[in-house]
């Protein structure tokens, strides 16, 4: 039952009797006075014709429906168009409906969140009149209605929220908002396509404080890899070490490349080399 009013929602809006029985009008029972009405103004058309046809003839594009107000009453067939469509002077009212997807953005909202912080966050919303007939009888101002719904909608969505499901979780947000929105614009002939939320924005004390506490843990993972370094580091010269204490020639062979290294250098320092056997008999004698 869910799936086949969603589909009924989705589909183009119709130009034929309403479907909602509660919606129906009699438009056959004008009285007596009406039917008068509607025969003087019928001879009057014949008798100023062709110039009545300026006042008589409508004409609405592809993106719009007119309802039609007789004496009060929707005229049978609900709304009108596209093209064109003859009305009687002076009996009948219209009003024209657009059916194009429309976008408007919503205001800051100062925002309690539900761990006591307060934001301002904004969004936009994307909707669309799908039933002309019942977005012109059951509300007032459909566009206004919905604009004060997303806003109040807005609030109470992200006054449930903490400050870091609304910095990660915007797309969830979206979802809860729009779901939300259509159930409640759909008595209006109103479909929320979209609502995503824009910025949020913190107060400048709270975004120092976490400024401060993303410094601290750049600065502390900095140590750690700093001493996963000098781990590594330490690891390689105790089994360089091992390596050279296994092969005298190898200790005689880094010296050597050590002197070099040094003597490339341009220094007024002068070397002398010390024989390492020298070194080695004060080392076996320690």
């Amino acid at each position: 039952m869910h799936s086949a009013a969603m589909q009924q929602r989705d589909a183009p809006p119709a130009t034929g009797p309403l479907s909602d029985p509660g919606q129906q009008r009699d438009t056959k029972g004008m009285g007596f006075c009406g039917v008068v009405l509607l025969l003087m103004s019928y001879a009057l058309i014949i008798l100023t014709f062709p110039f009545s046809l300026c006042l008589c003839i409508k004409v609405v594009a592809e993106y719009e429906r007119a309802v039609i107000f007789r004496l009060g009453r929707i005229l049978e067939g609900g709304a009108k168009g596209p093209g064109l469509f003859i009305i009687v002077p002076c009996m009948d009212m219209i009003r024209k409906v657009d059916l194009r997807t429309v976008t408007f953005d919503v205001p800051p909202q100062e925002v309690l969140t539900k761990d006591s912080v307060t934001v301002a966050v904004d969004a936009v919303v994307y909707y669309r009149i799908y039933n002309p007939v019942i977005a012109v009888t059951n509300v007032e101002d459909a566009d206004r209605s919905t604009r004060l719904l997303a806003a109040t909608t807005l609030r109470n969505v992200l006054g449930t929220k903490n400050l870091s499901e609304i910095l990660s979780e915007r797309e969830s947000i979206s979802n809860m908002m729009q779901e939300s929105l259509d159930d409640a614009t759909d008595p209006w002939g109103v479909k929320v396509e979209r609502v995503e939320v824009k910025d949020v924005r913190l107060p400048v004390q709270l975004q120092r404080a976490m400024a401060a506490e993303a410094e601290a843990a750049r600065e502390a993972r900095a140590k750690v890899i700093a001493a996963e370094g000098e781990q590594k580091a330490s690891r390689a010269l105790k089994e360089a070490a091992d390596v050279i204490n296994e092969s005298p020639f190898a200790l005689q062979l880094r010296y050597l490349q050590t002197l070099n290294t040094i003597s490339a250098e341009k220094n007024s320092t002068i070397i002398f080399p010390l024989p390492l056997e020298i070194l080695a008999h004060f080392m076996h004698k320690s």
